[in-house]
């Protein structure tokens, strides 16, 4: 009985196993021994069209856990999250980022090799960060909403893989001229007004859609989000302005709109598409708030640091 008797901690690794090239499922053995060689059991669950991550934490017992392992893109760690909030888990997260763009990782420069990965997730540093709420779902780095958030969903998941970031702007590119200005208004704490715009962002994080520096200024735990909205401008306009969103710093430019709010309300008359995280987002009419410093994360750099082993 000196085997399974002796491990008295455990961890939860939610992984997906189609995110980016799909090549995590080629490393779970590996990870899910390097668990048990710390007297860690760790139990596996692919993500997939079920309720078994909701099930799992509904009747988990946290206090047998020392932390929770998400694997994939933006998009599963925000399935990962708005499970763990929704069922009152506060574990510290380990993000393994294994997907397209991997905004949220990106913010907090994780390493995307397995090795690495573990060295981070076995450490002592961690930092907070906020979670983003869209009407009453969650999210870790962006929400989007506007024309262009179609590129994401109509982009065909074997070509994302194929292509990687790439394929954003390759889609990108054939939606400029379908661009057309939507009316909106905007109730918040800092700014309140109505707008014609092509796009607008609701950041948490720095990055979105593989754009690195699309939120320079962006703190992840600072109870703010940043909102940057693109106004209605000429097609000469545009080529400029994306010149200026590869410097970072579009946000100087006249026809963006740029303010820090911890909530905001947006209405519209018209059907705009959203997006959260990747994934398909909530209808209009929109309500944004901030859960300040909600997630513990696993990092490389002491920003907090505790005793997580």
């Amino acid at each position: 009985m000196s085997g399974i008797s002796n491990i008295k901690r455990k961890a939860l690794l939610y992984y997906n196993p189609v995110s980016g090239d799909g090549n995590f499922k080629n490393n779970l053995d590996f990870v899910i021994s390097k668990y048990q060689a710390k007297k860690i059991l760790i139990t596996p669950i692919r993500a997939g069209k079920t309720d078994m991550l909701d099930f799992v934490l509904r009747n988990m017992d946290q206090r047998e856990y020392i932390q929770i392992v998400a694997v994939g893109g933006d998009g599963t760690i925000n399935i990962c999250v708005n499970s763990m909030i929704k069922n009152n888990i506060d574990l510290p997260l380990a993000v393994f980022p294994s997907g397209t763009a991997n905004d949220f990782a990106y913010y907090f420069d994780l390493p995307k090799d397995v090795q690495s990965m573990l060295e981070v997730a076995h450490g002592n540093c961690f930092t907070y960060a906020d979670v983003g709420v869209m009407n009453n779902r969650h999210f870790v780095n962006v929400a989007a909403l506007g024309t262009i958030v179609d590129v994401s969903q109509k982009t065909d998941p074997d070509v994302k893989n194929t292509l990687g970031i790439v394929s954003y702007y390759l889609k990108g590119i054939t939606e400029v001229p379908n661009l057309r200005p939507t009316r909106v208004k905007l109730t918040s704490d800092a700014y309140t007004g109505e707008e014609n715009m092509y796009f607008m962002l609701v950041m948490n994080g720095r990055s979105a859609g593989g754009f690195k520096r699309i939120s320079p200024k962006s703190l992840i735990n600072d109870g703010y989000l940043d909102i940057m909205l693109l106004r209605e401008m000429p097609v000469i306009e545009f080529a400029p302005l994306l010149i200026n969103v590869i410097q970072g710093n579009h946000t100087e430019n006249k026809y963006v709109l740029h303010f820090k709010a911890s909530n905001l309300k947006i209405e519209s008359d018209s059907d705009i598409s959203t997006d959260i995280d990747g994934e398909k987002g909530e209808k209009f009419p929109l309500t944004f708030s901030v859960l300040p410093k909600r997630l513990k994360i696993l990092t490389k750099y002491n920003d907090m640091q505790g005793a997580i082993w």
